[in-house]
């Protein structure tokens, strides 16, 4: 039996805690225990009119937990610091929100739970509540004491990892280095043998330039650093194509057969998986200890406690984290 995953909602006075709730009321196969406050769901559920009965849960309750009825929700109580309503953010809040993020790995990594989801949070409030904080995939690195981690999404046919992932852009070109492409290609193509059941992965290399450098005419990058390091990769039987131009790669031509895309930088991969995906597509963290998956859209204070958020992607990083799982069972049984 796969054991529970975690739900982190997330931002208090976004849509996290709606998306969460709107699943519970529709009910799964999936067995998931929130980690998050108790009172918050309970007002959340109201304002949304959703009959919903929380279950509070302890870590000592997780081995023998099963997939919850329809209106029912396991709830790892951890309390928020201060009044929350729907749309309206505060500072007082962000040690919460990190709060059931760090209990949340703590159970995944003595293996309570099967991997943890995370609902979205507003980065910039807990950076003014003065708690340094980049994103969920640096957090969640620098907590398992990993030394580097991949970013990938993924989407109904598609799937694009990055090289590097929140650097400004004039920042990516240095960052690009052997080790960083060896150490990202190294964790993709193990996550998807590992994860994703792929045997021998096909991965798509972009560039960084333009047409990848129009040998060198656009930029030495492609020859100076993201050829060698390719060419000693495929020394070692792993099957990497590229790199090839990015305003072309992600059409069937190339795509068809292919496991995953590899980009260069952030803005380079994301706004085509989301063009194809966005609200269907899910963030996972690859190279953890435990497997991490993530909604693929933002707080939406606008929406919150409306009932208009979309379940799609939640419901989809979800079902990754299941799959991912099962992969592990099979493979380690």
């Amino acid at each position: 039996m796969i054991r529970p995953l975690a739900i982190t909602p997330g931002e208090p006075a976004g849509i996290g805690p709606d998306v969460v709730l709107q699943l519970a009321h529709a009910g799964g196969d999936i067995c998931v225990v929130a980690f998050a406050s108790a009172e918050l769901l309970a007002r959340r559920a109201e304002v949304l009119q959703l009959n919903i009965t929380l279950t509070l849960v302890s870590i000592e309750d997780f081995a023998t937990l099963s997939a919850a009825k329809p209106g029912n929700l396991y709830v790892y109580d951890i309390p928020l610091k201060t009044h929350c309503n729907a749309g309206e953010l505060s500072a007082l809040n962000a040690s919460y929100v990190l709060e059931t993020l760090d209990a949340a790995i703590d159970c995944a990594q003595n293996q309570h739970v099967a991997g943890i989801v995370t609902g979205p949070v507003h980065k910039s409030i807990i950076n003014d509540a003065g708690l340094p904080f980049t994103g969920h995939t640096e957090y969640l690195r620098d907590a398992c004491g990993v030394e580097d981690v991949v970013m990938m999404l993924a989407t109904e046919g598609l799937r694009v990892a990055l090289v590097t992932t929140h650097l400004p852009l004039a920042e990516v070109p240095s960052a690009i280095t052997p080790t960083k492409l060896h150490s990202t290609i190294a964790i993709l193509y193990a996550a998807l043998q590992q994860d994703f059941g792929c045997s021998q992965p096909k991965i798509l290399v972009s560039g960084l330039n333009p047409h990848a450098g129009e040998d060198g005419h656009l930029g030495r990058e492609e020859i100076d650093t993201i050829i060698p390091a390719l060419e000693k990769l495929r020394a070692m039987k792993l099957n990497l194509i590229g790199p090839l131009p990015a305003d072309t790669l992600f059409q069937p031509h190339y795509l068809d057969g292919a496991d995953a895309v590899l980009a260069m930088y952030h803005d380079q991969g994301l706004p085509v998986l989301k063009y194809k995906g966005f609200g269907n597509a899910v963030n996972i963290t690859l190279g953890l200890p435990f497997i991490r998956t993530s909604v693929d859209h933002g707080t939406a204070l606008d929406l919150a406690g409306t009932g208009h958020a979309n379940t799609g992607s939640l419901t989809t990083a979800l079902t990754t984290a299941y799959t991912m799982a099962m992969h592990r069972e099979k493979r380690y049984a």
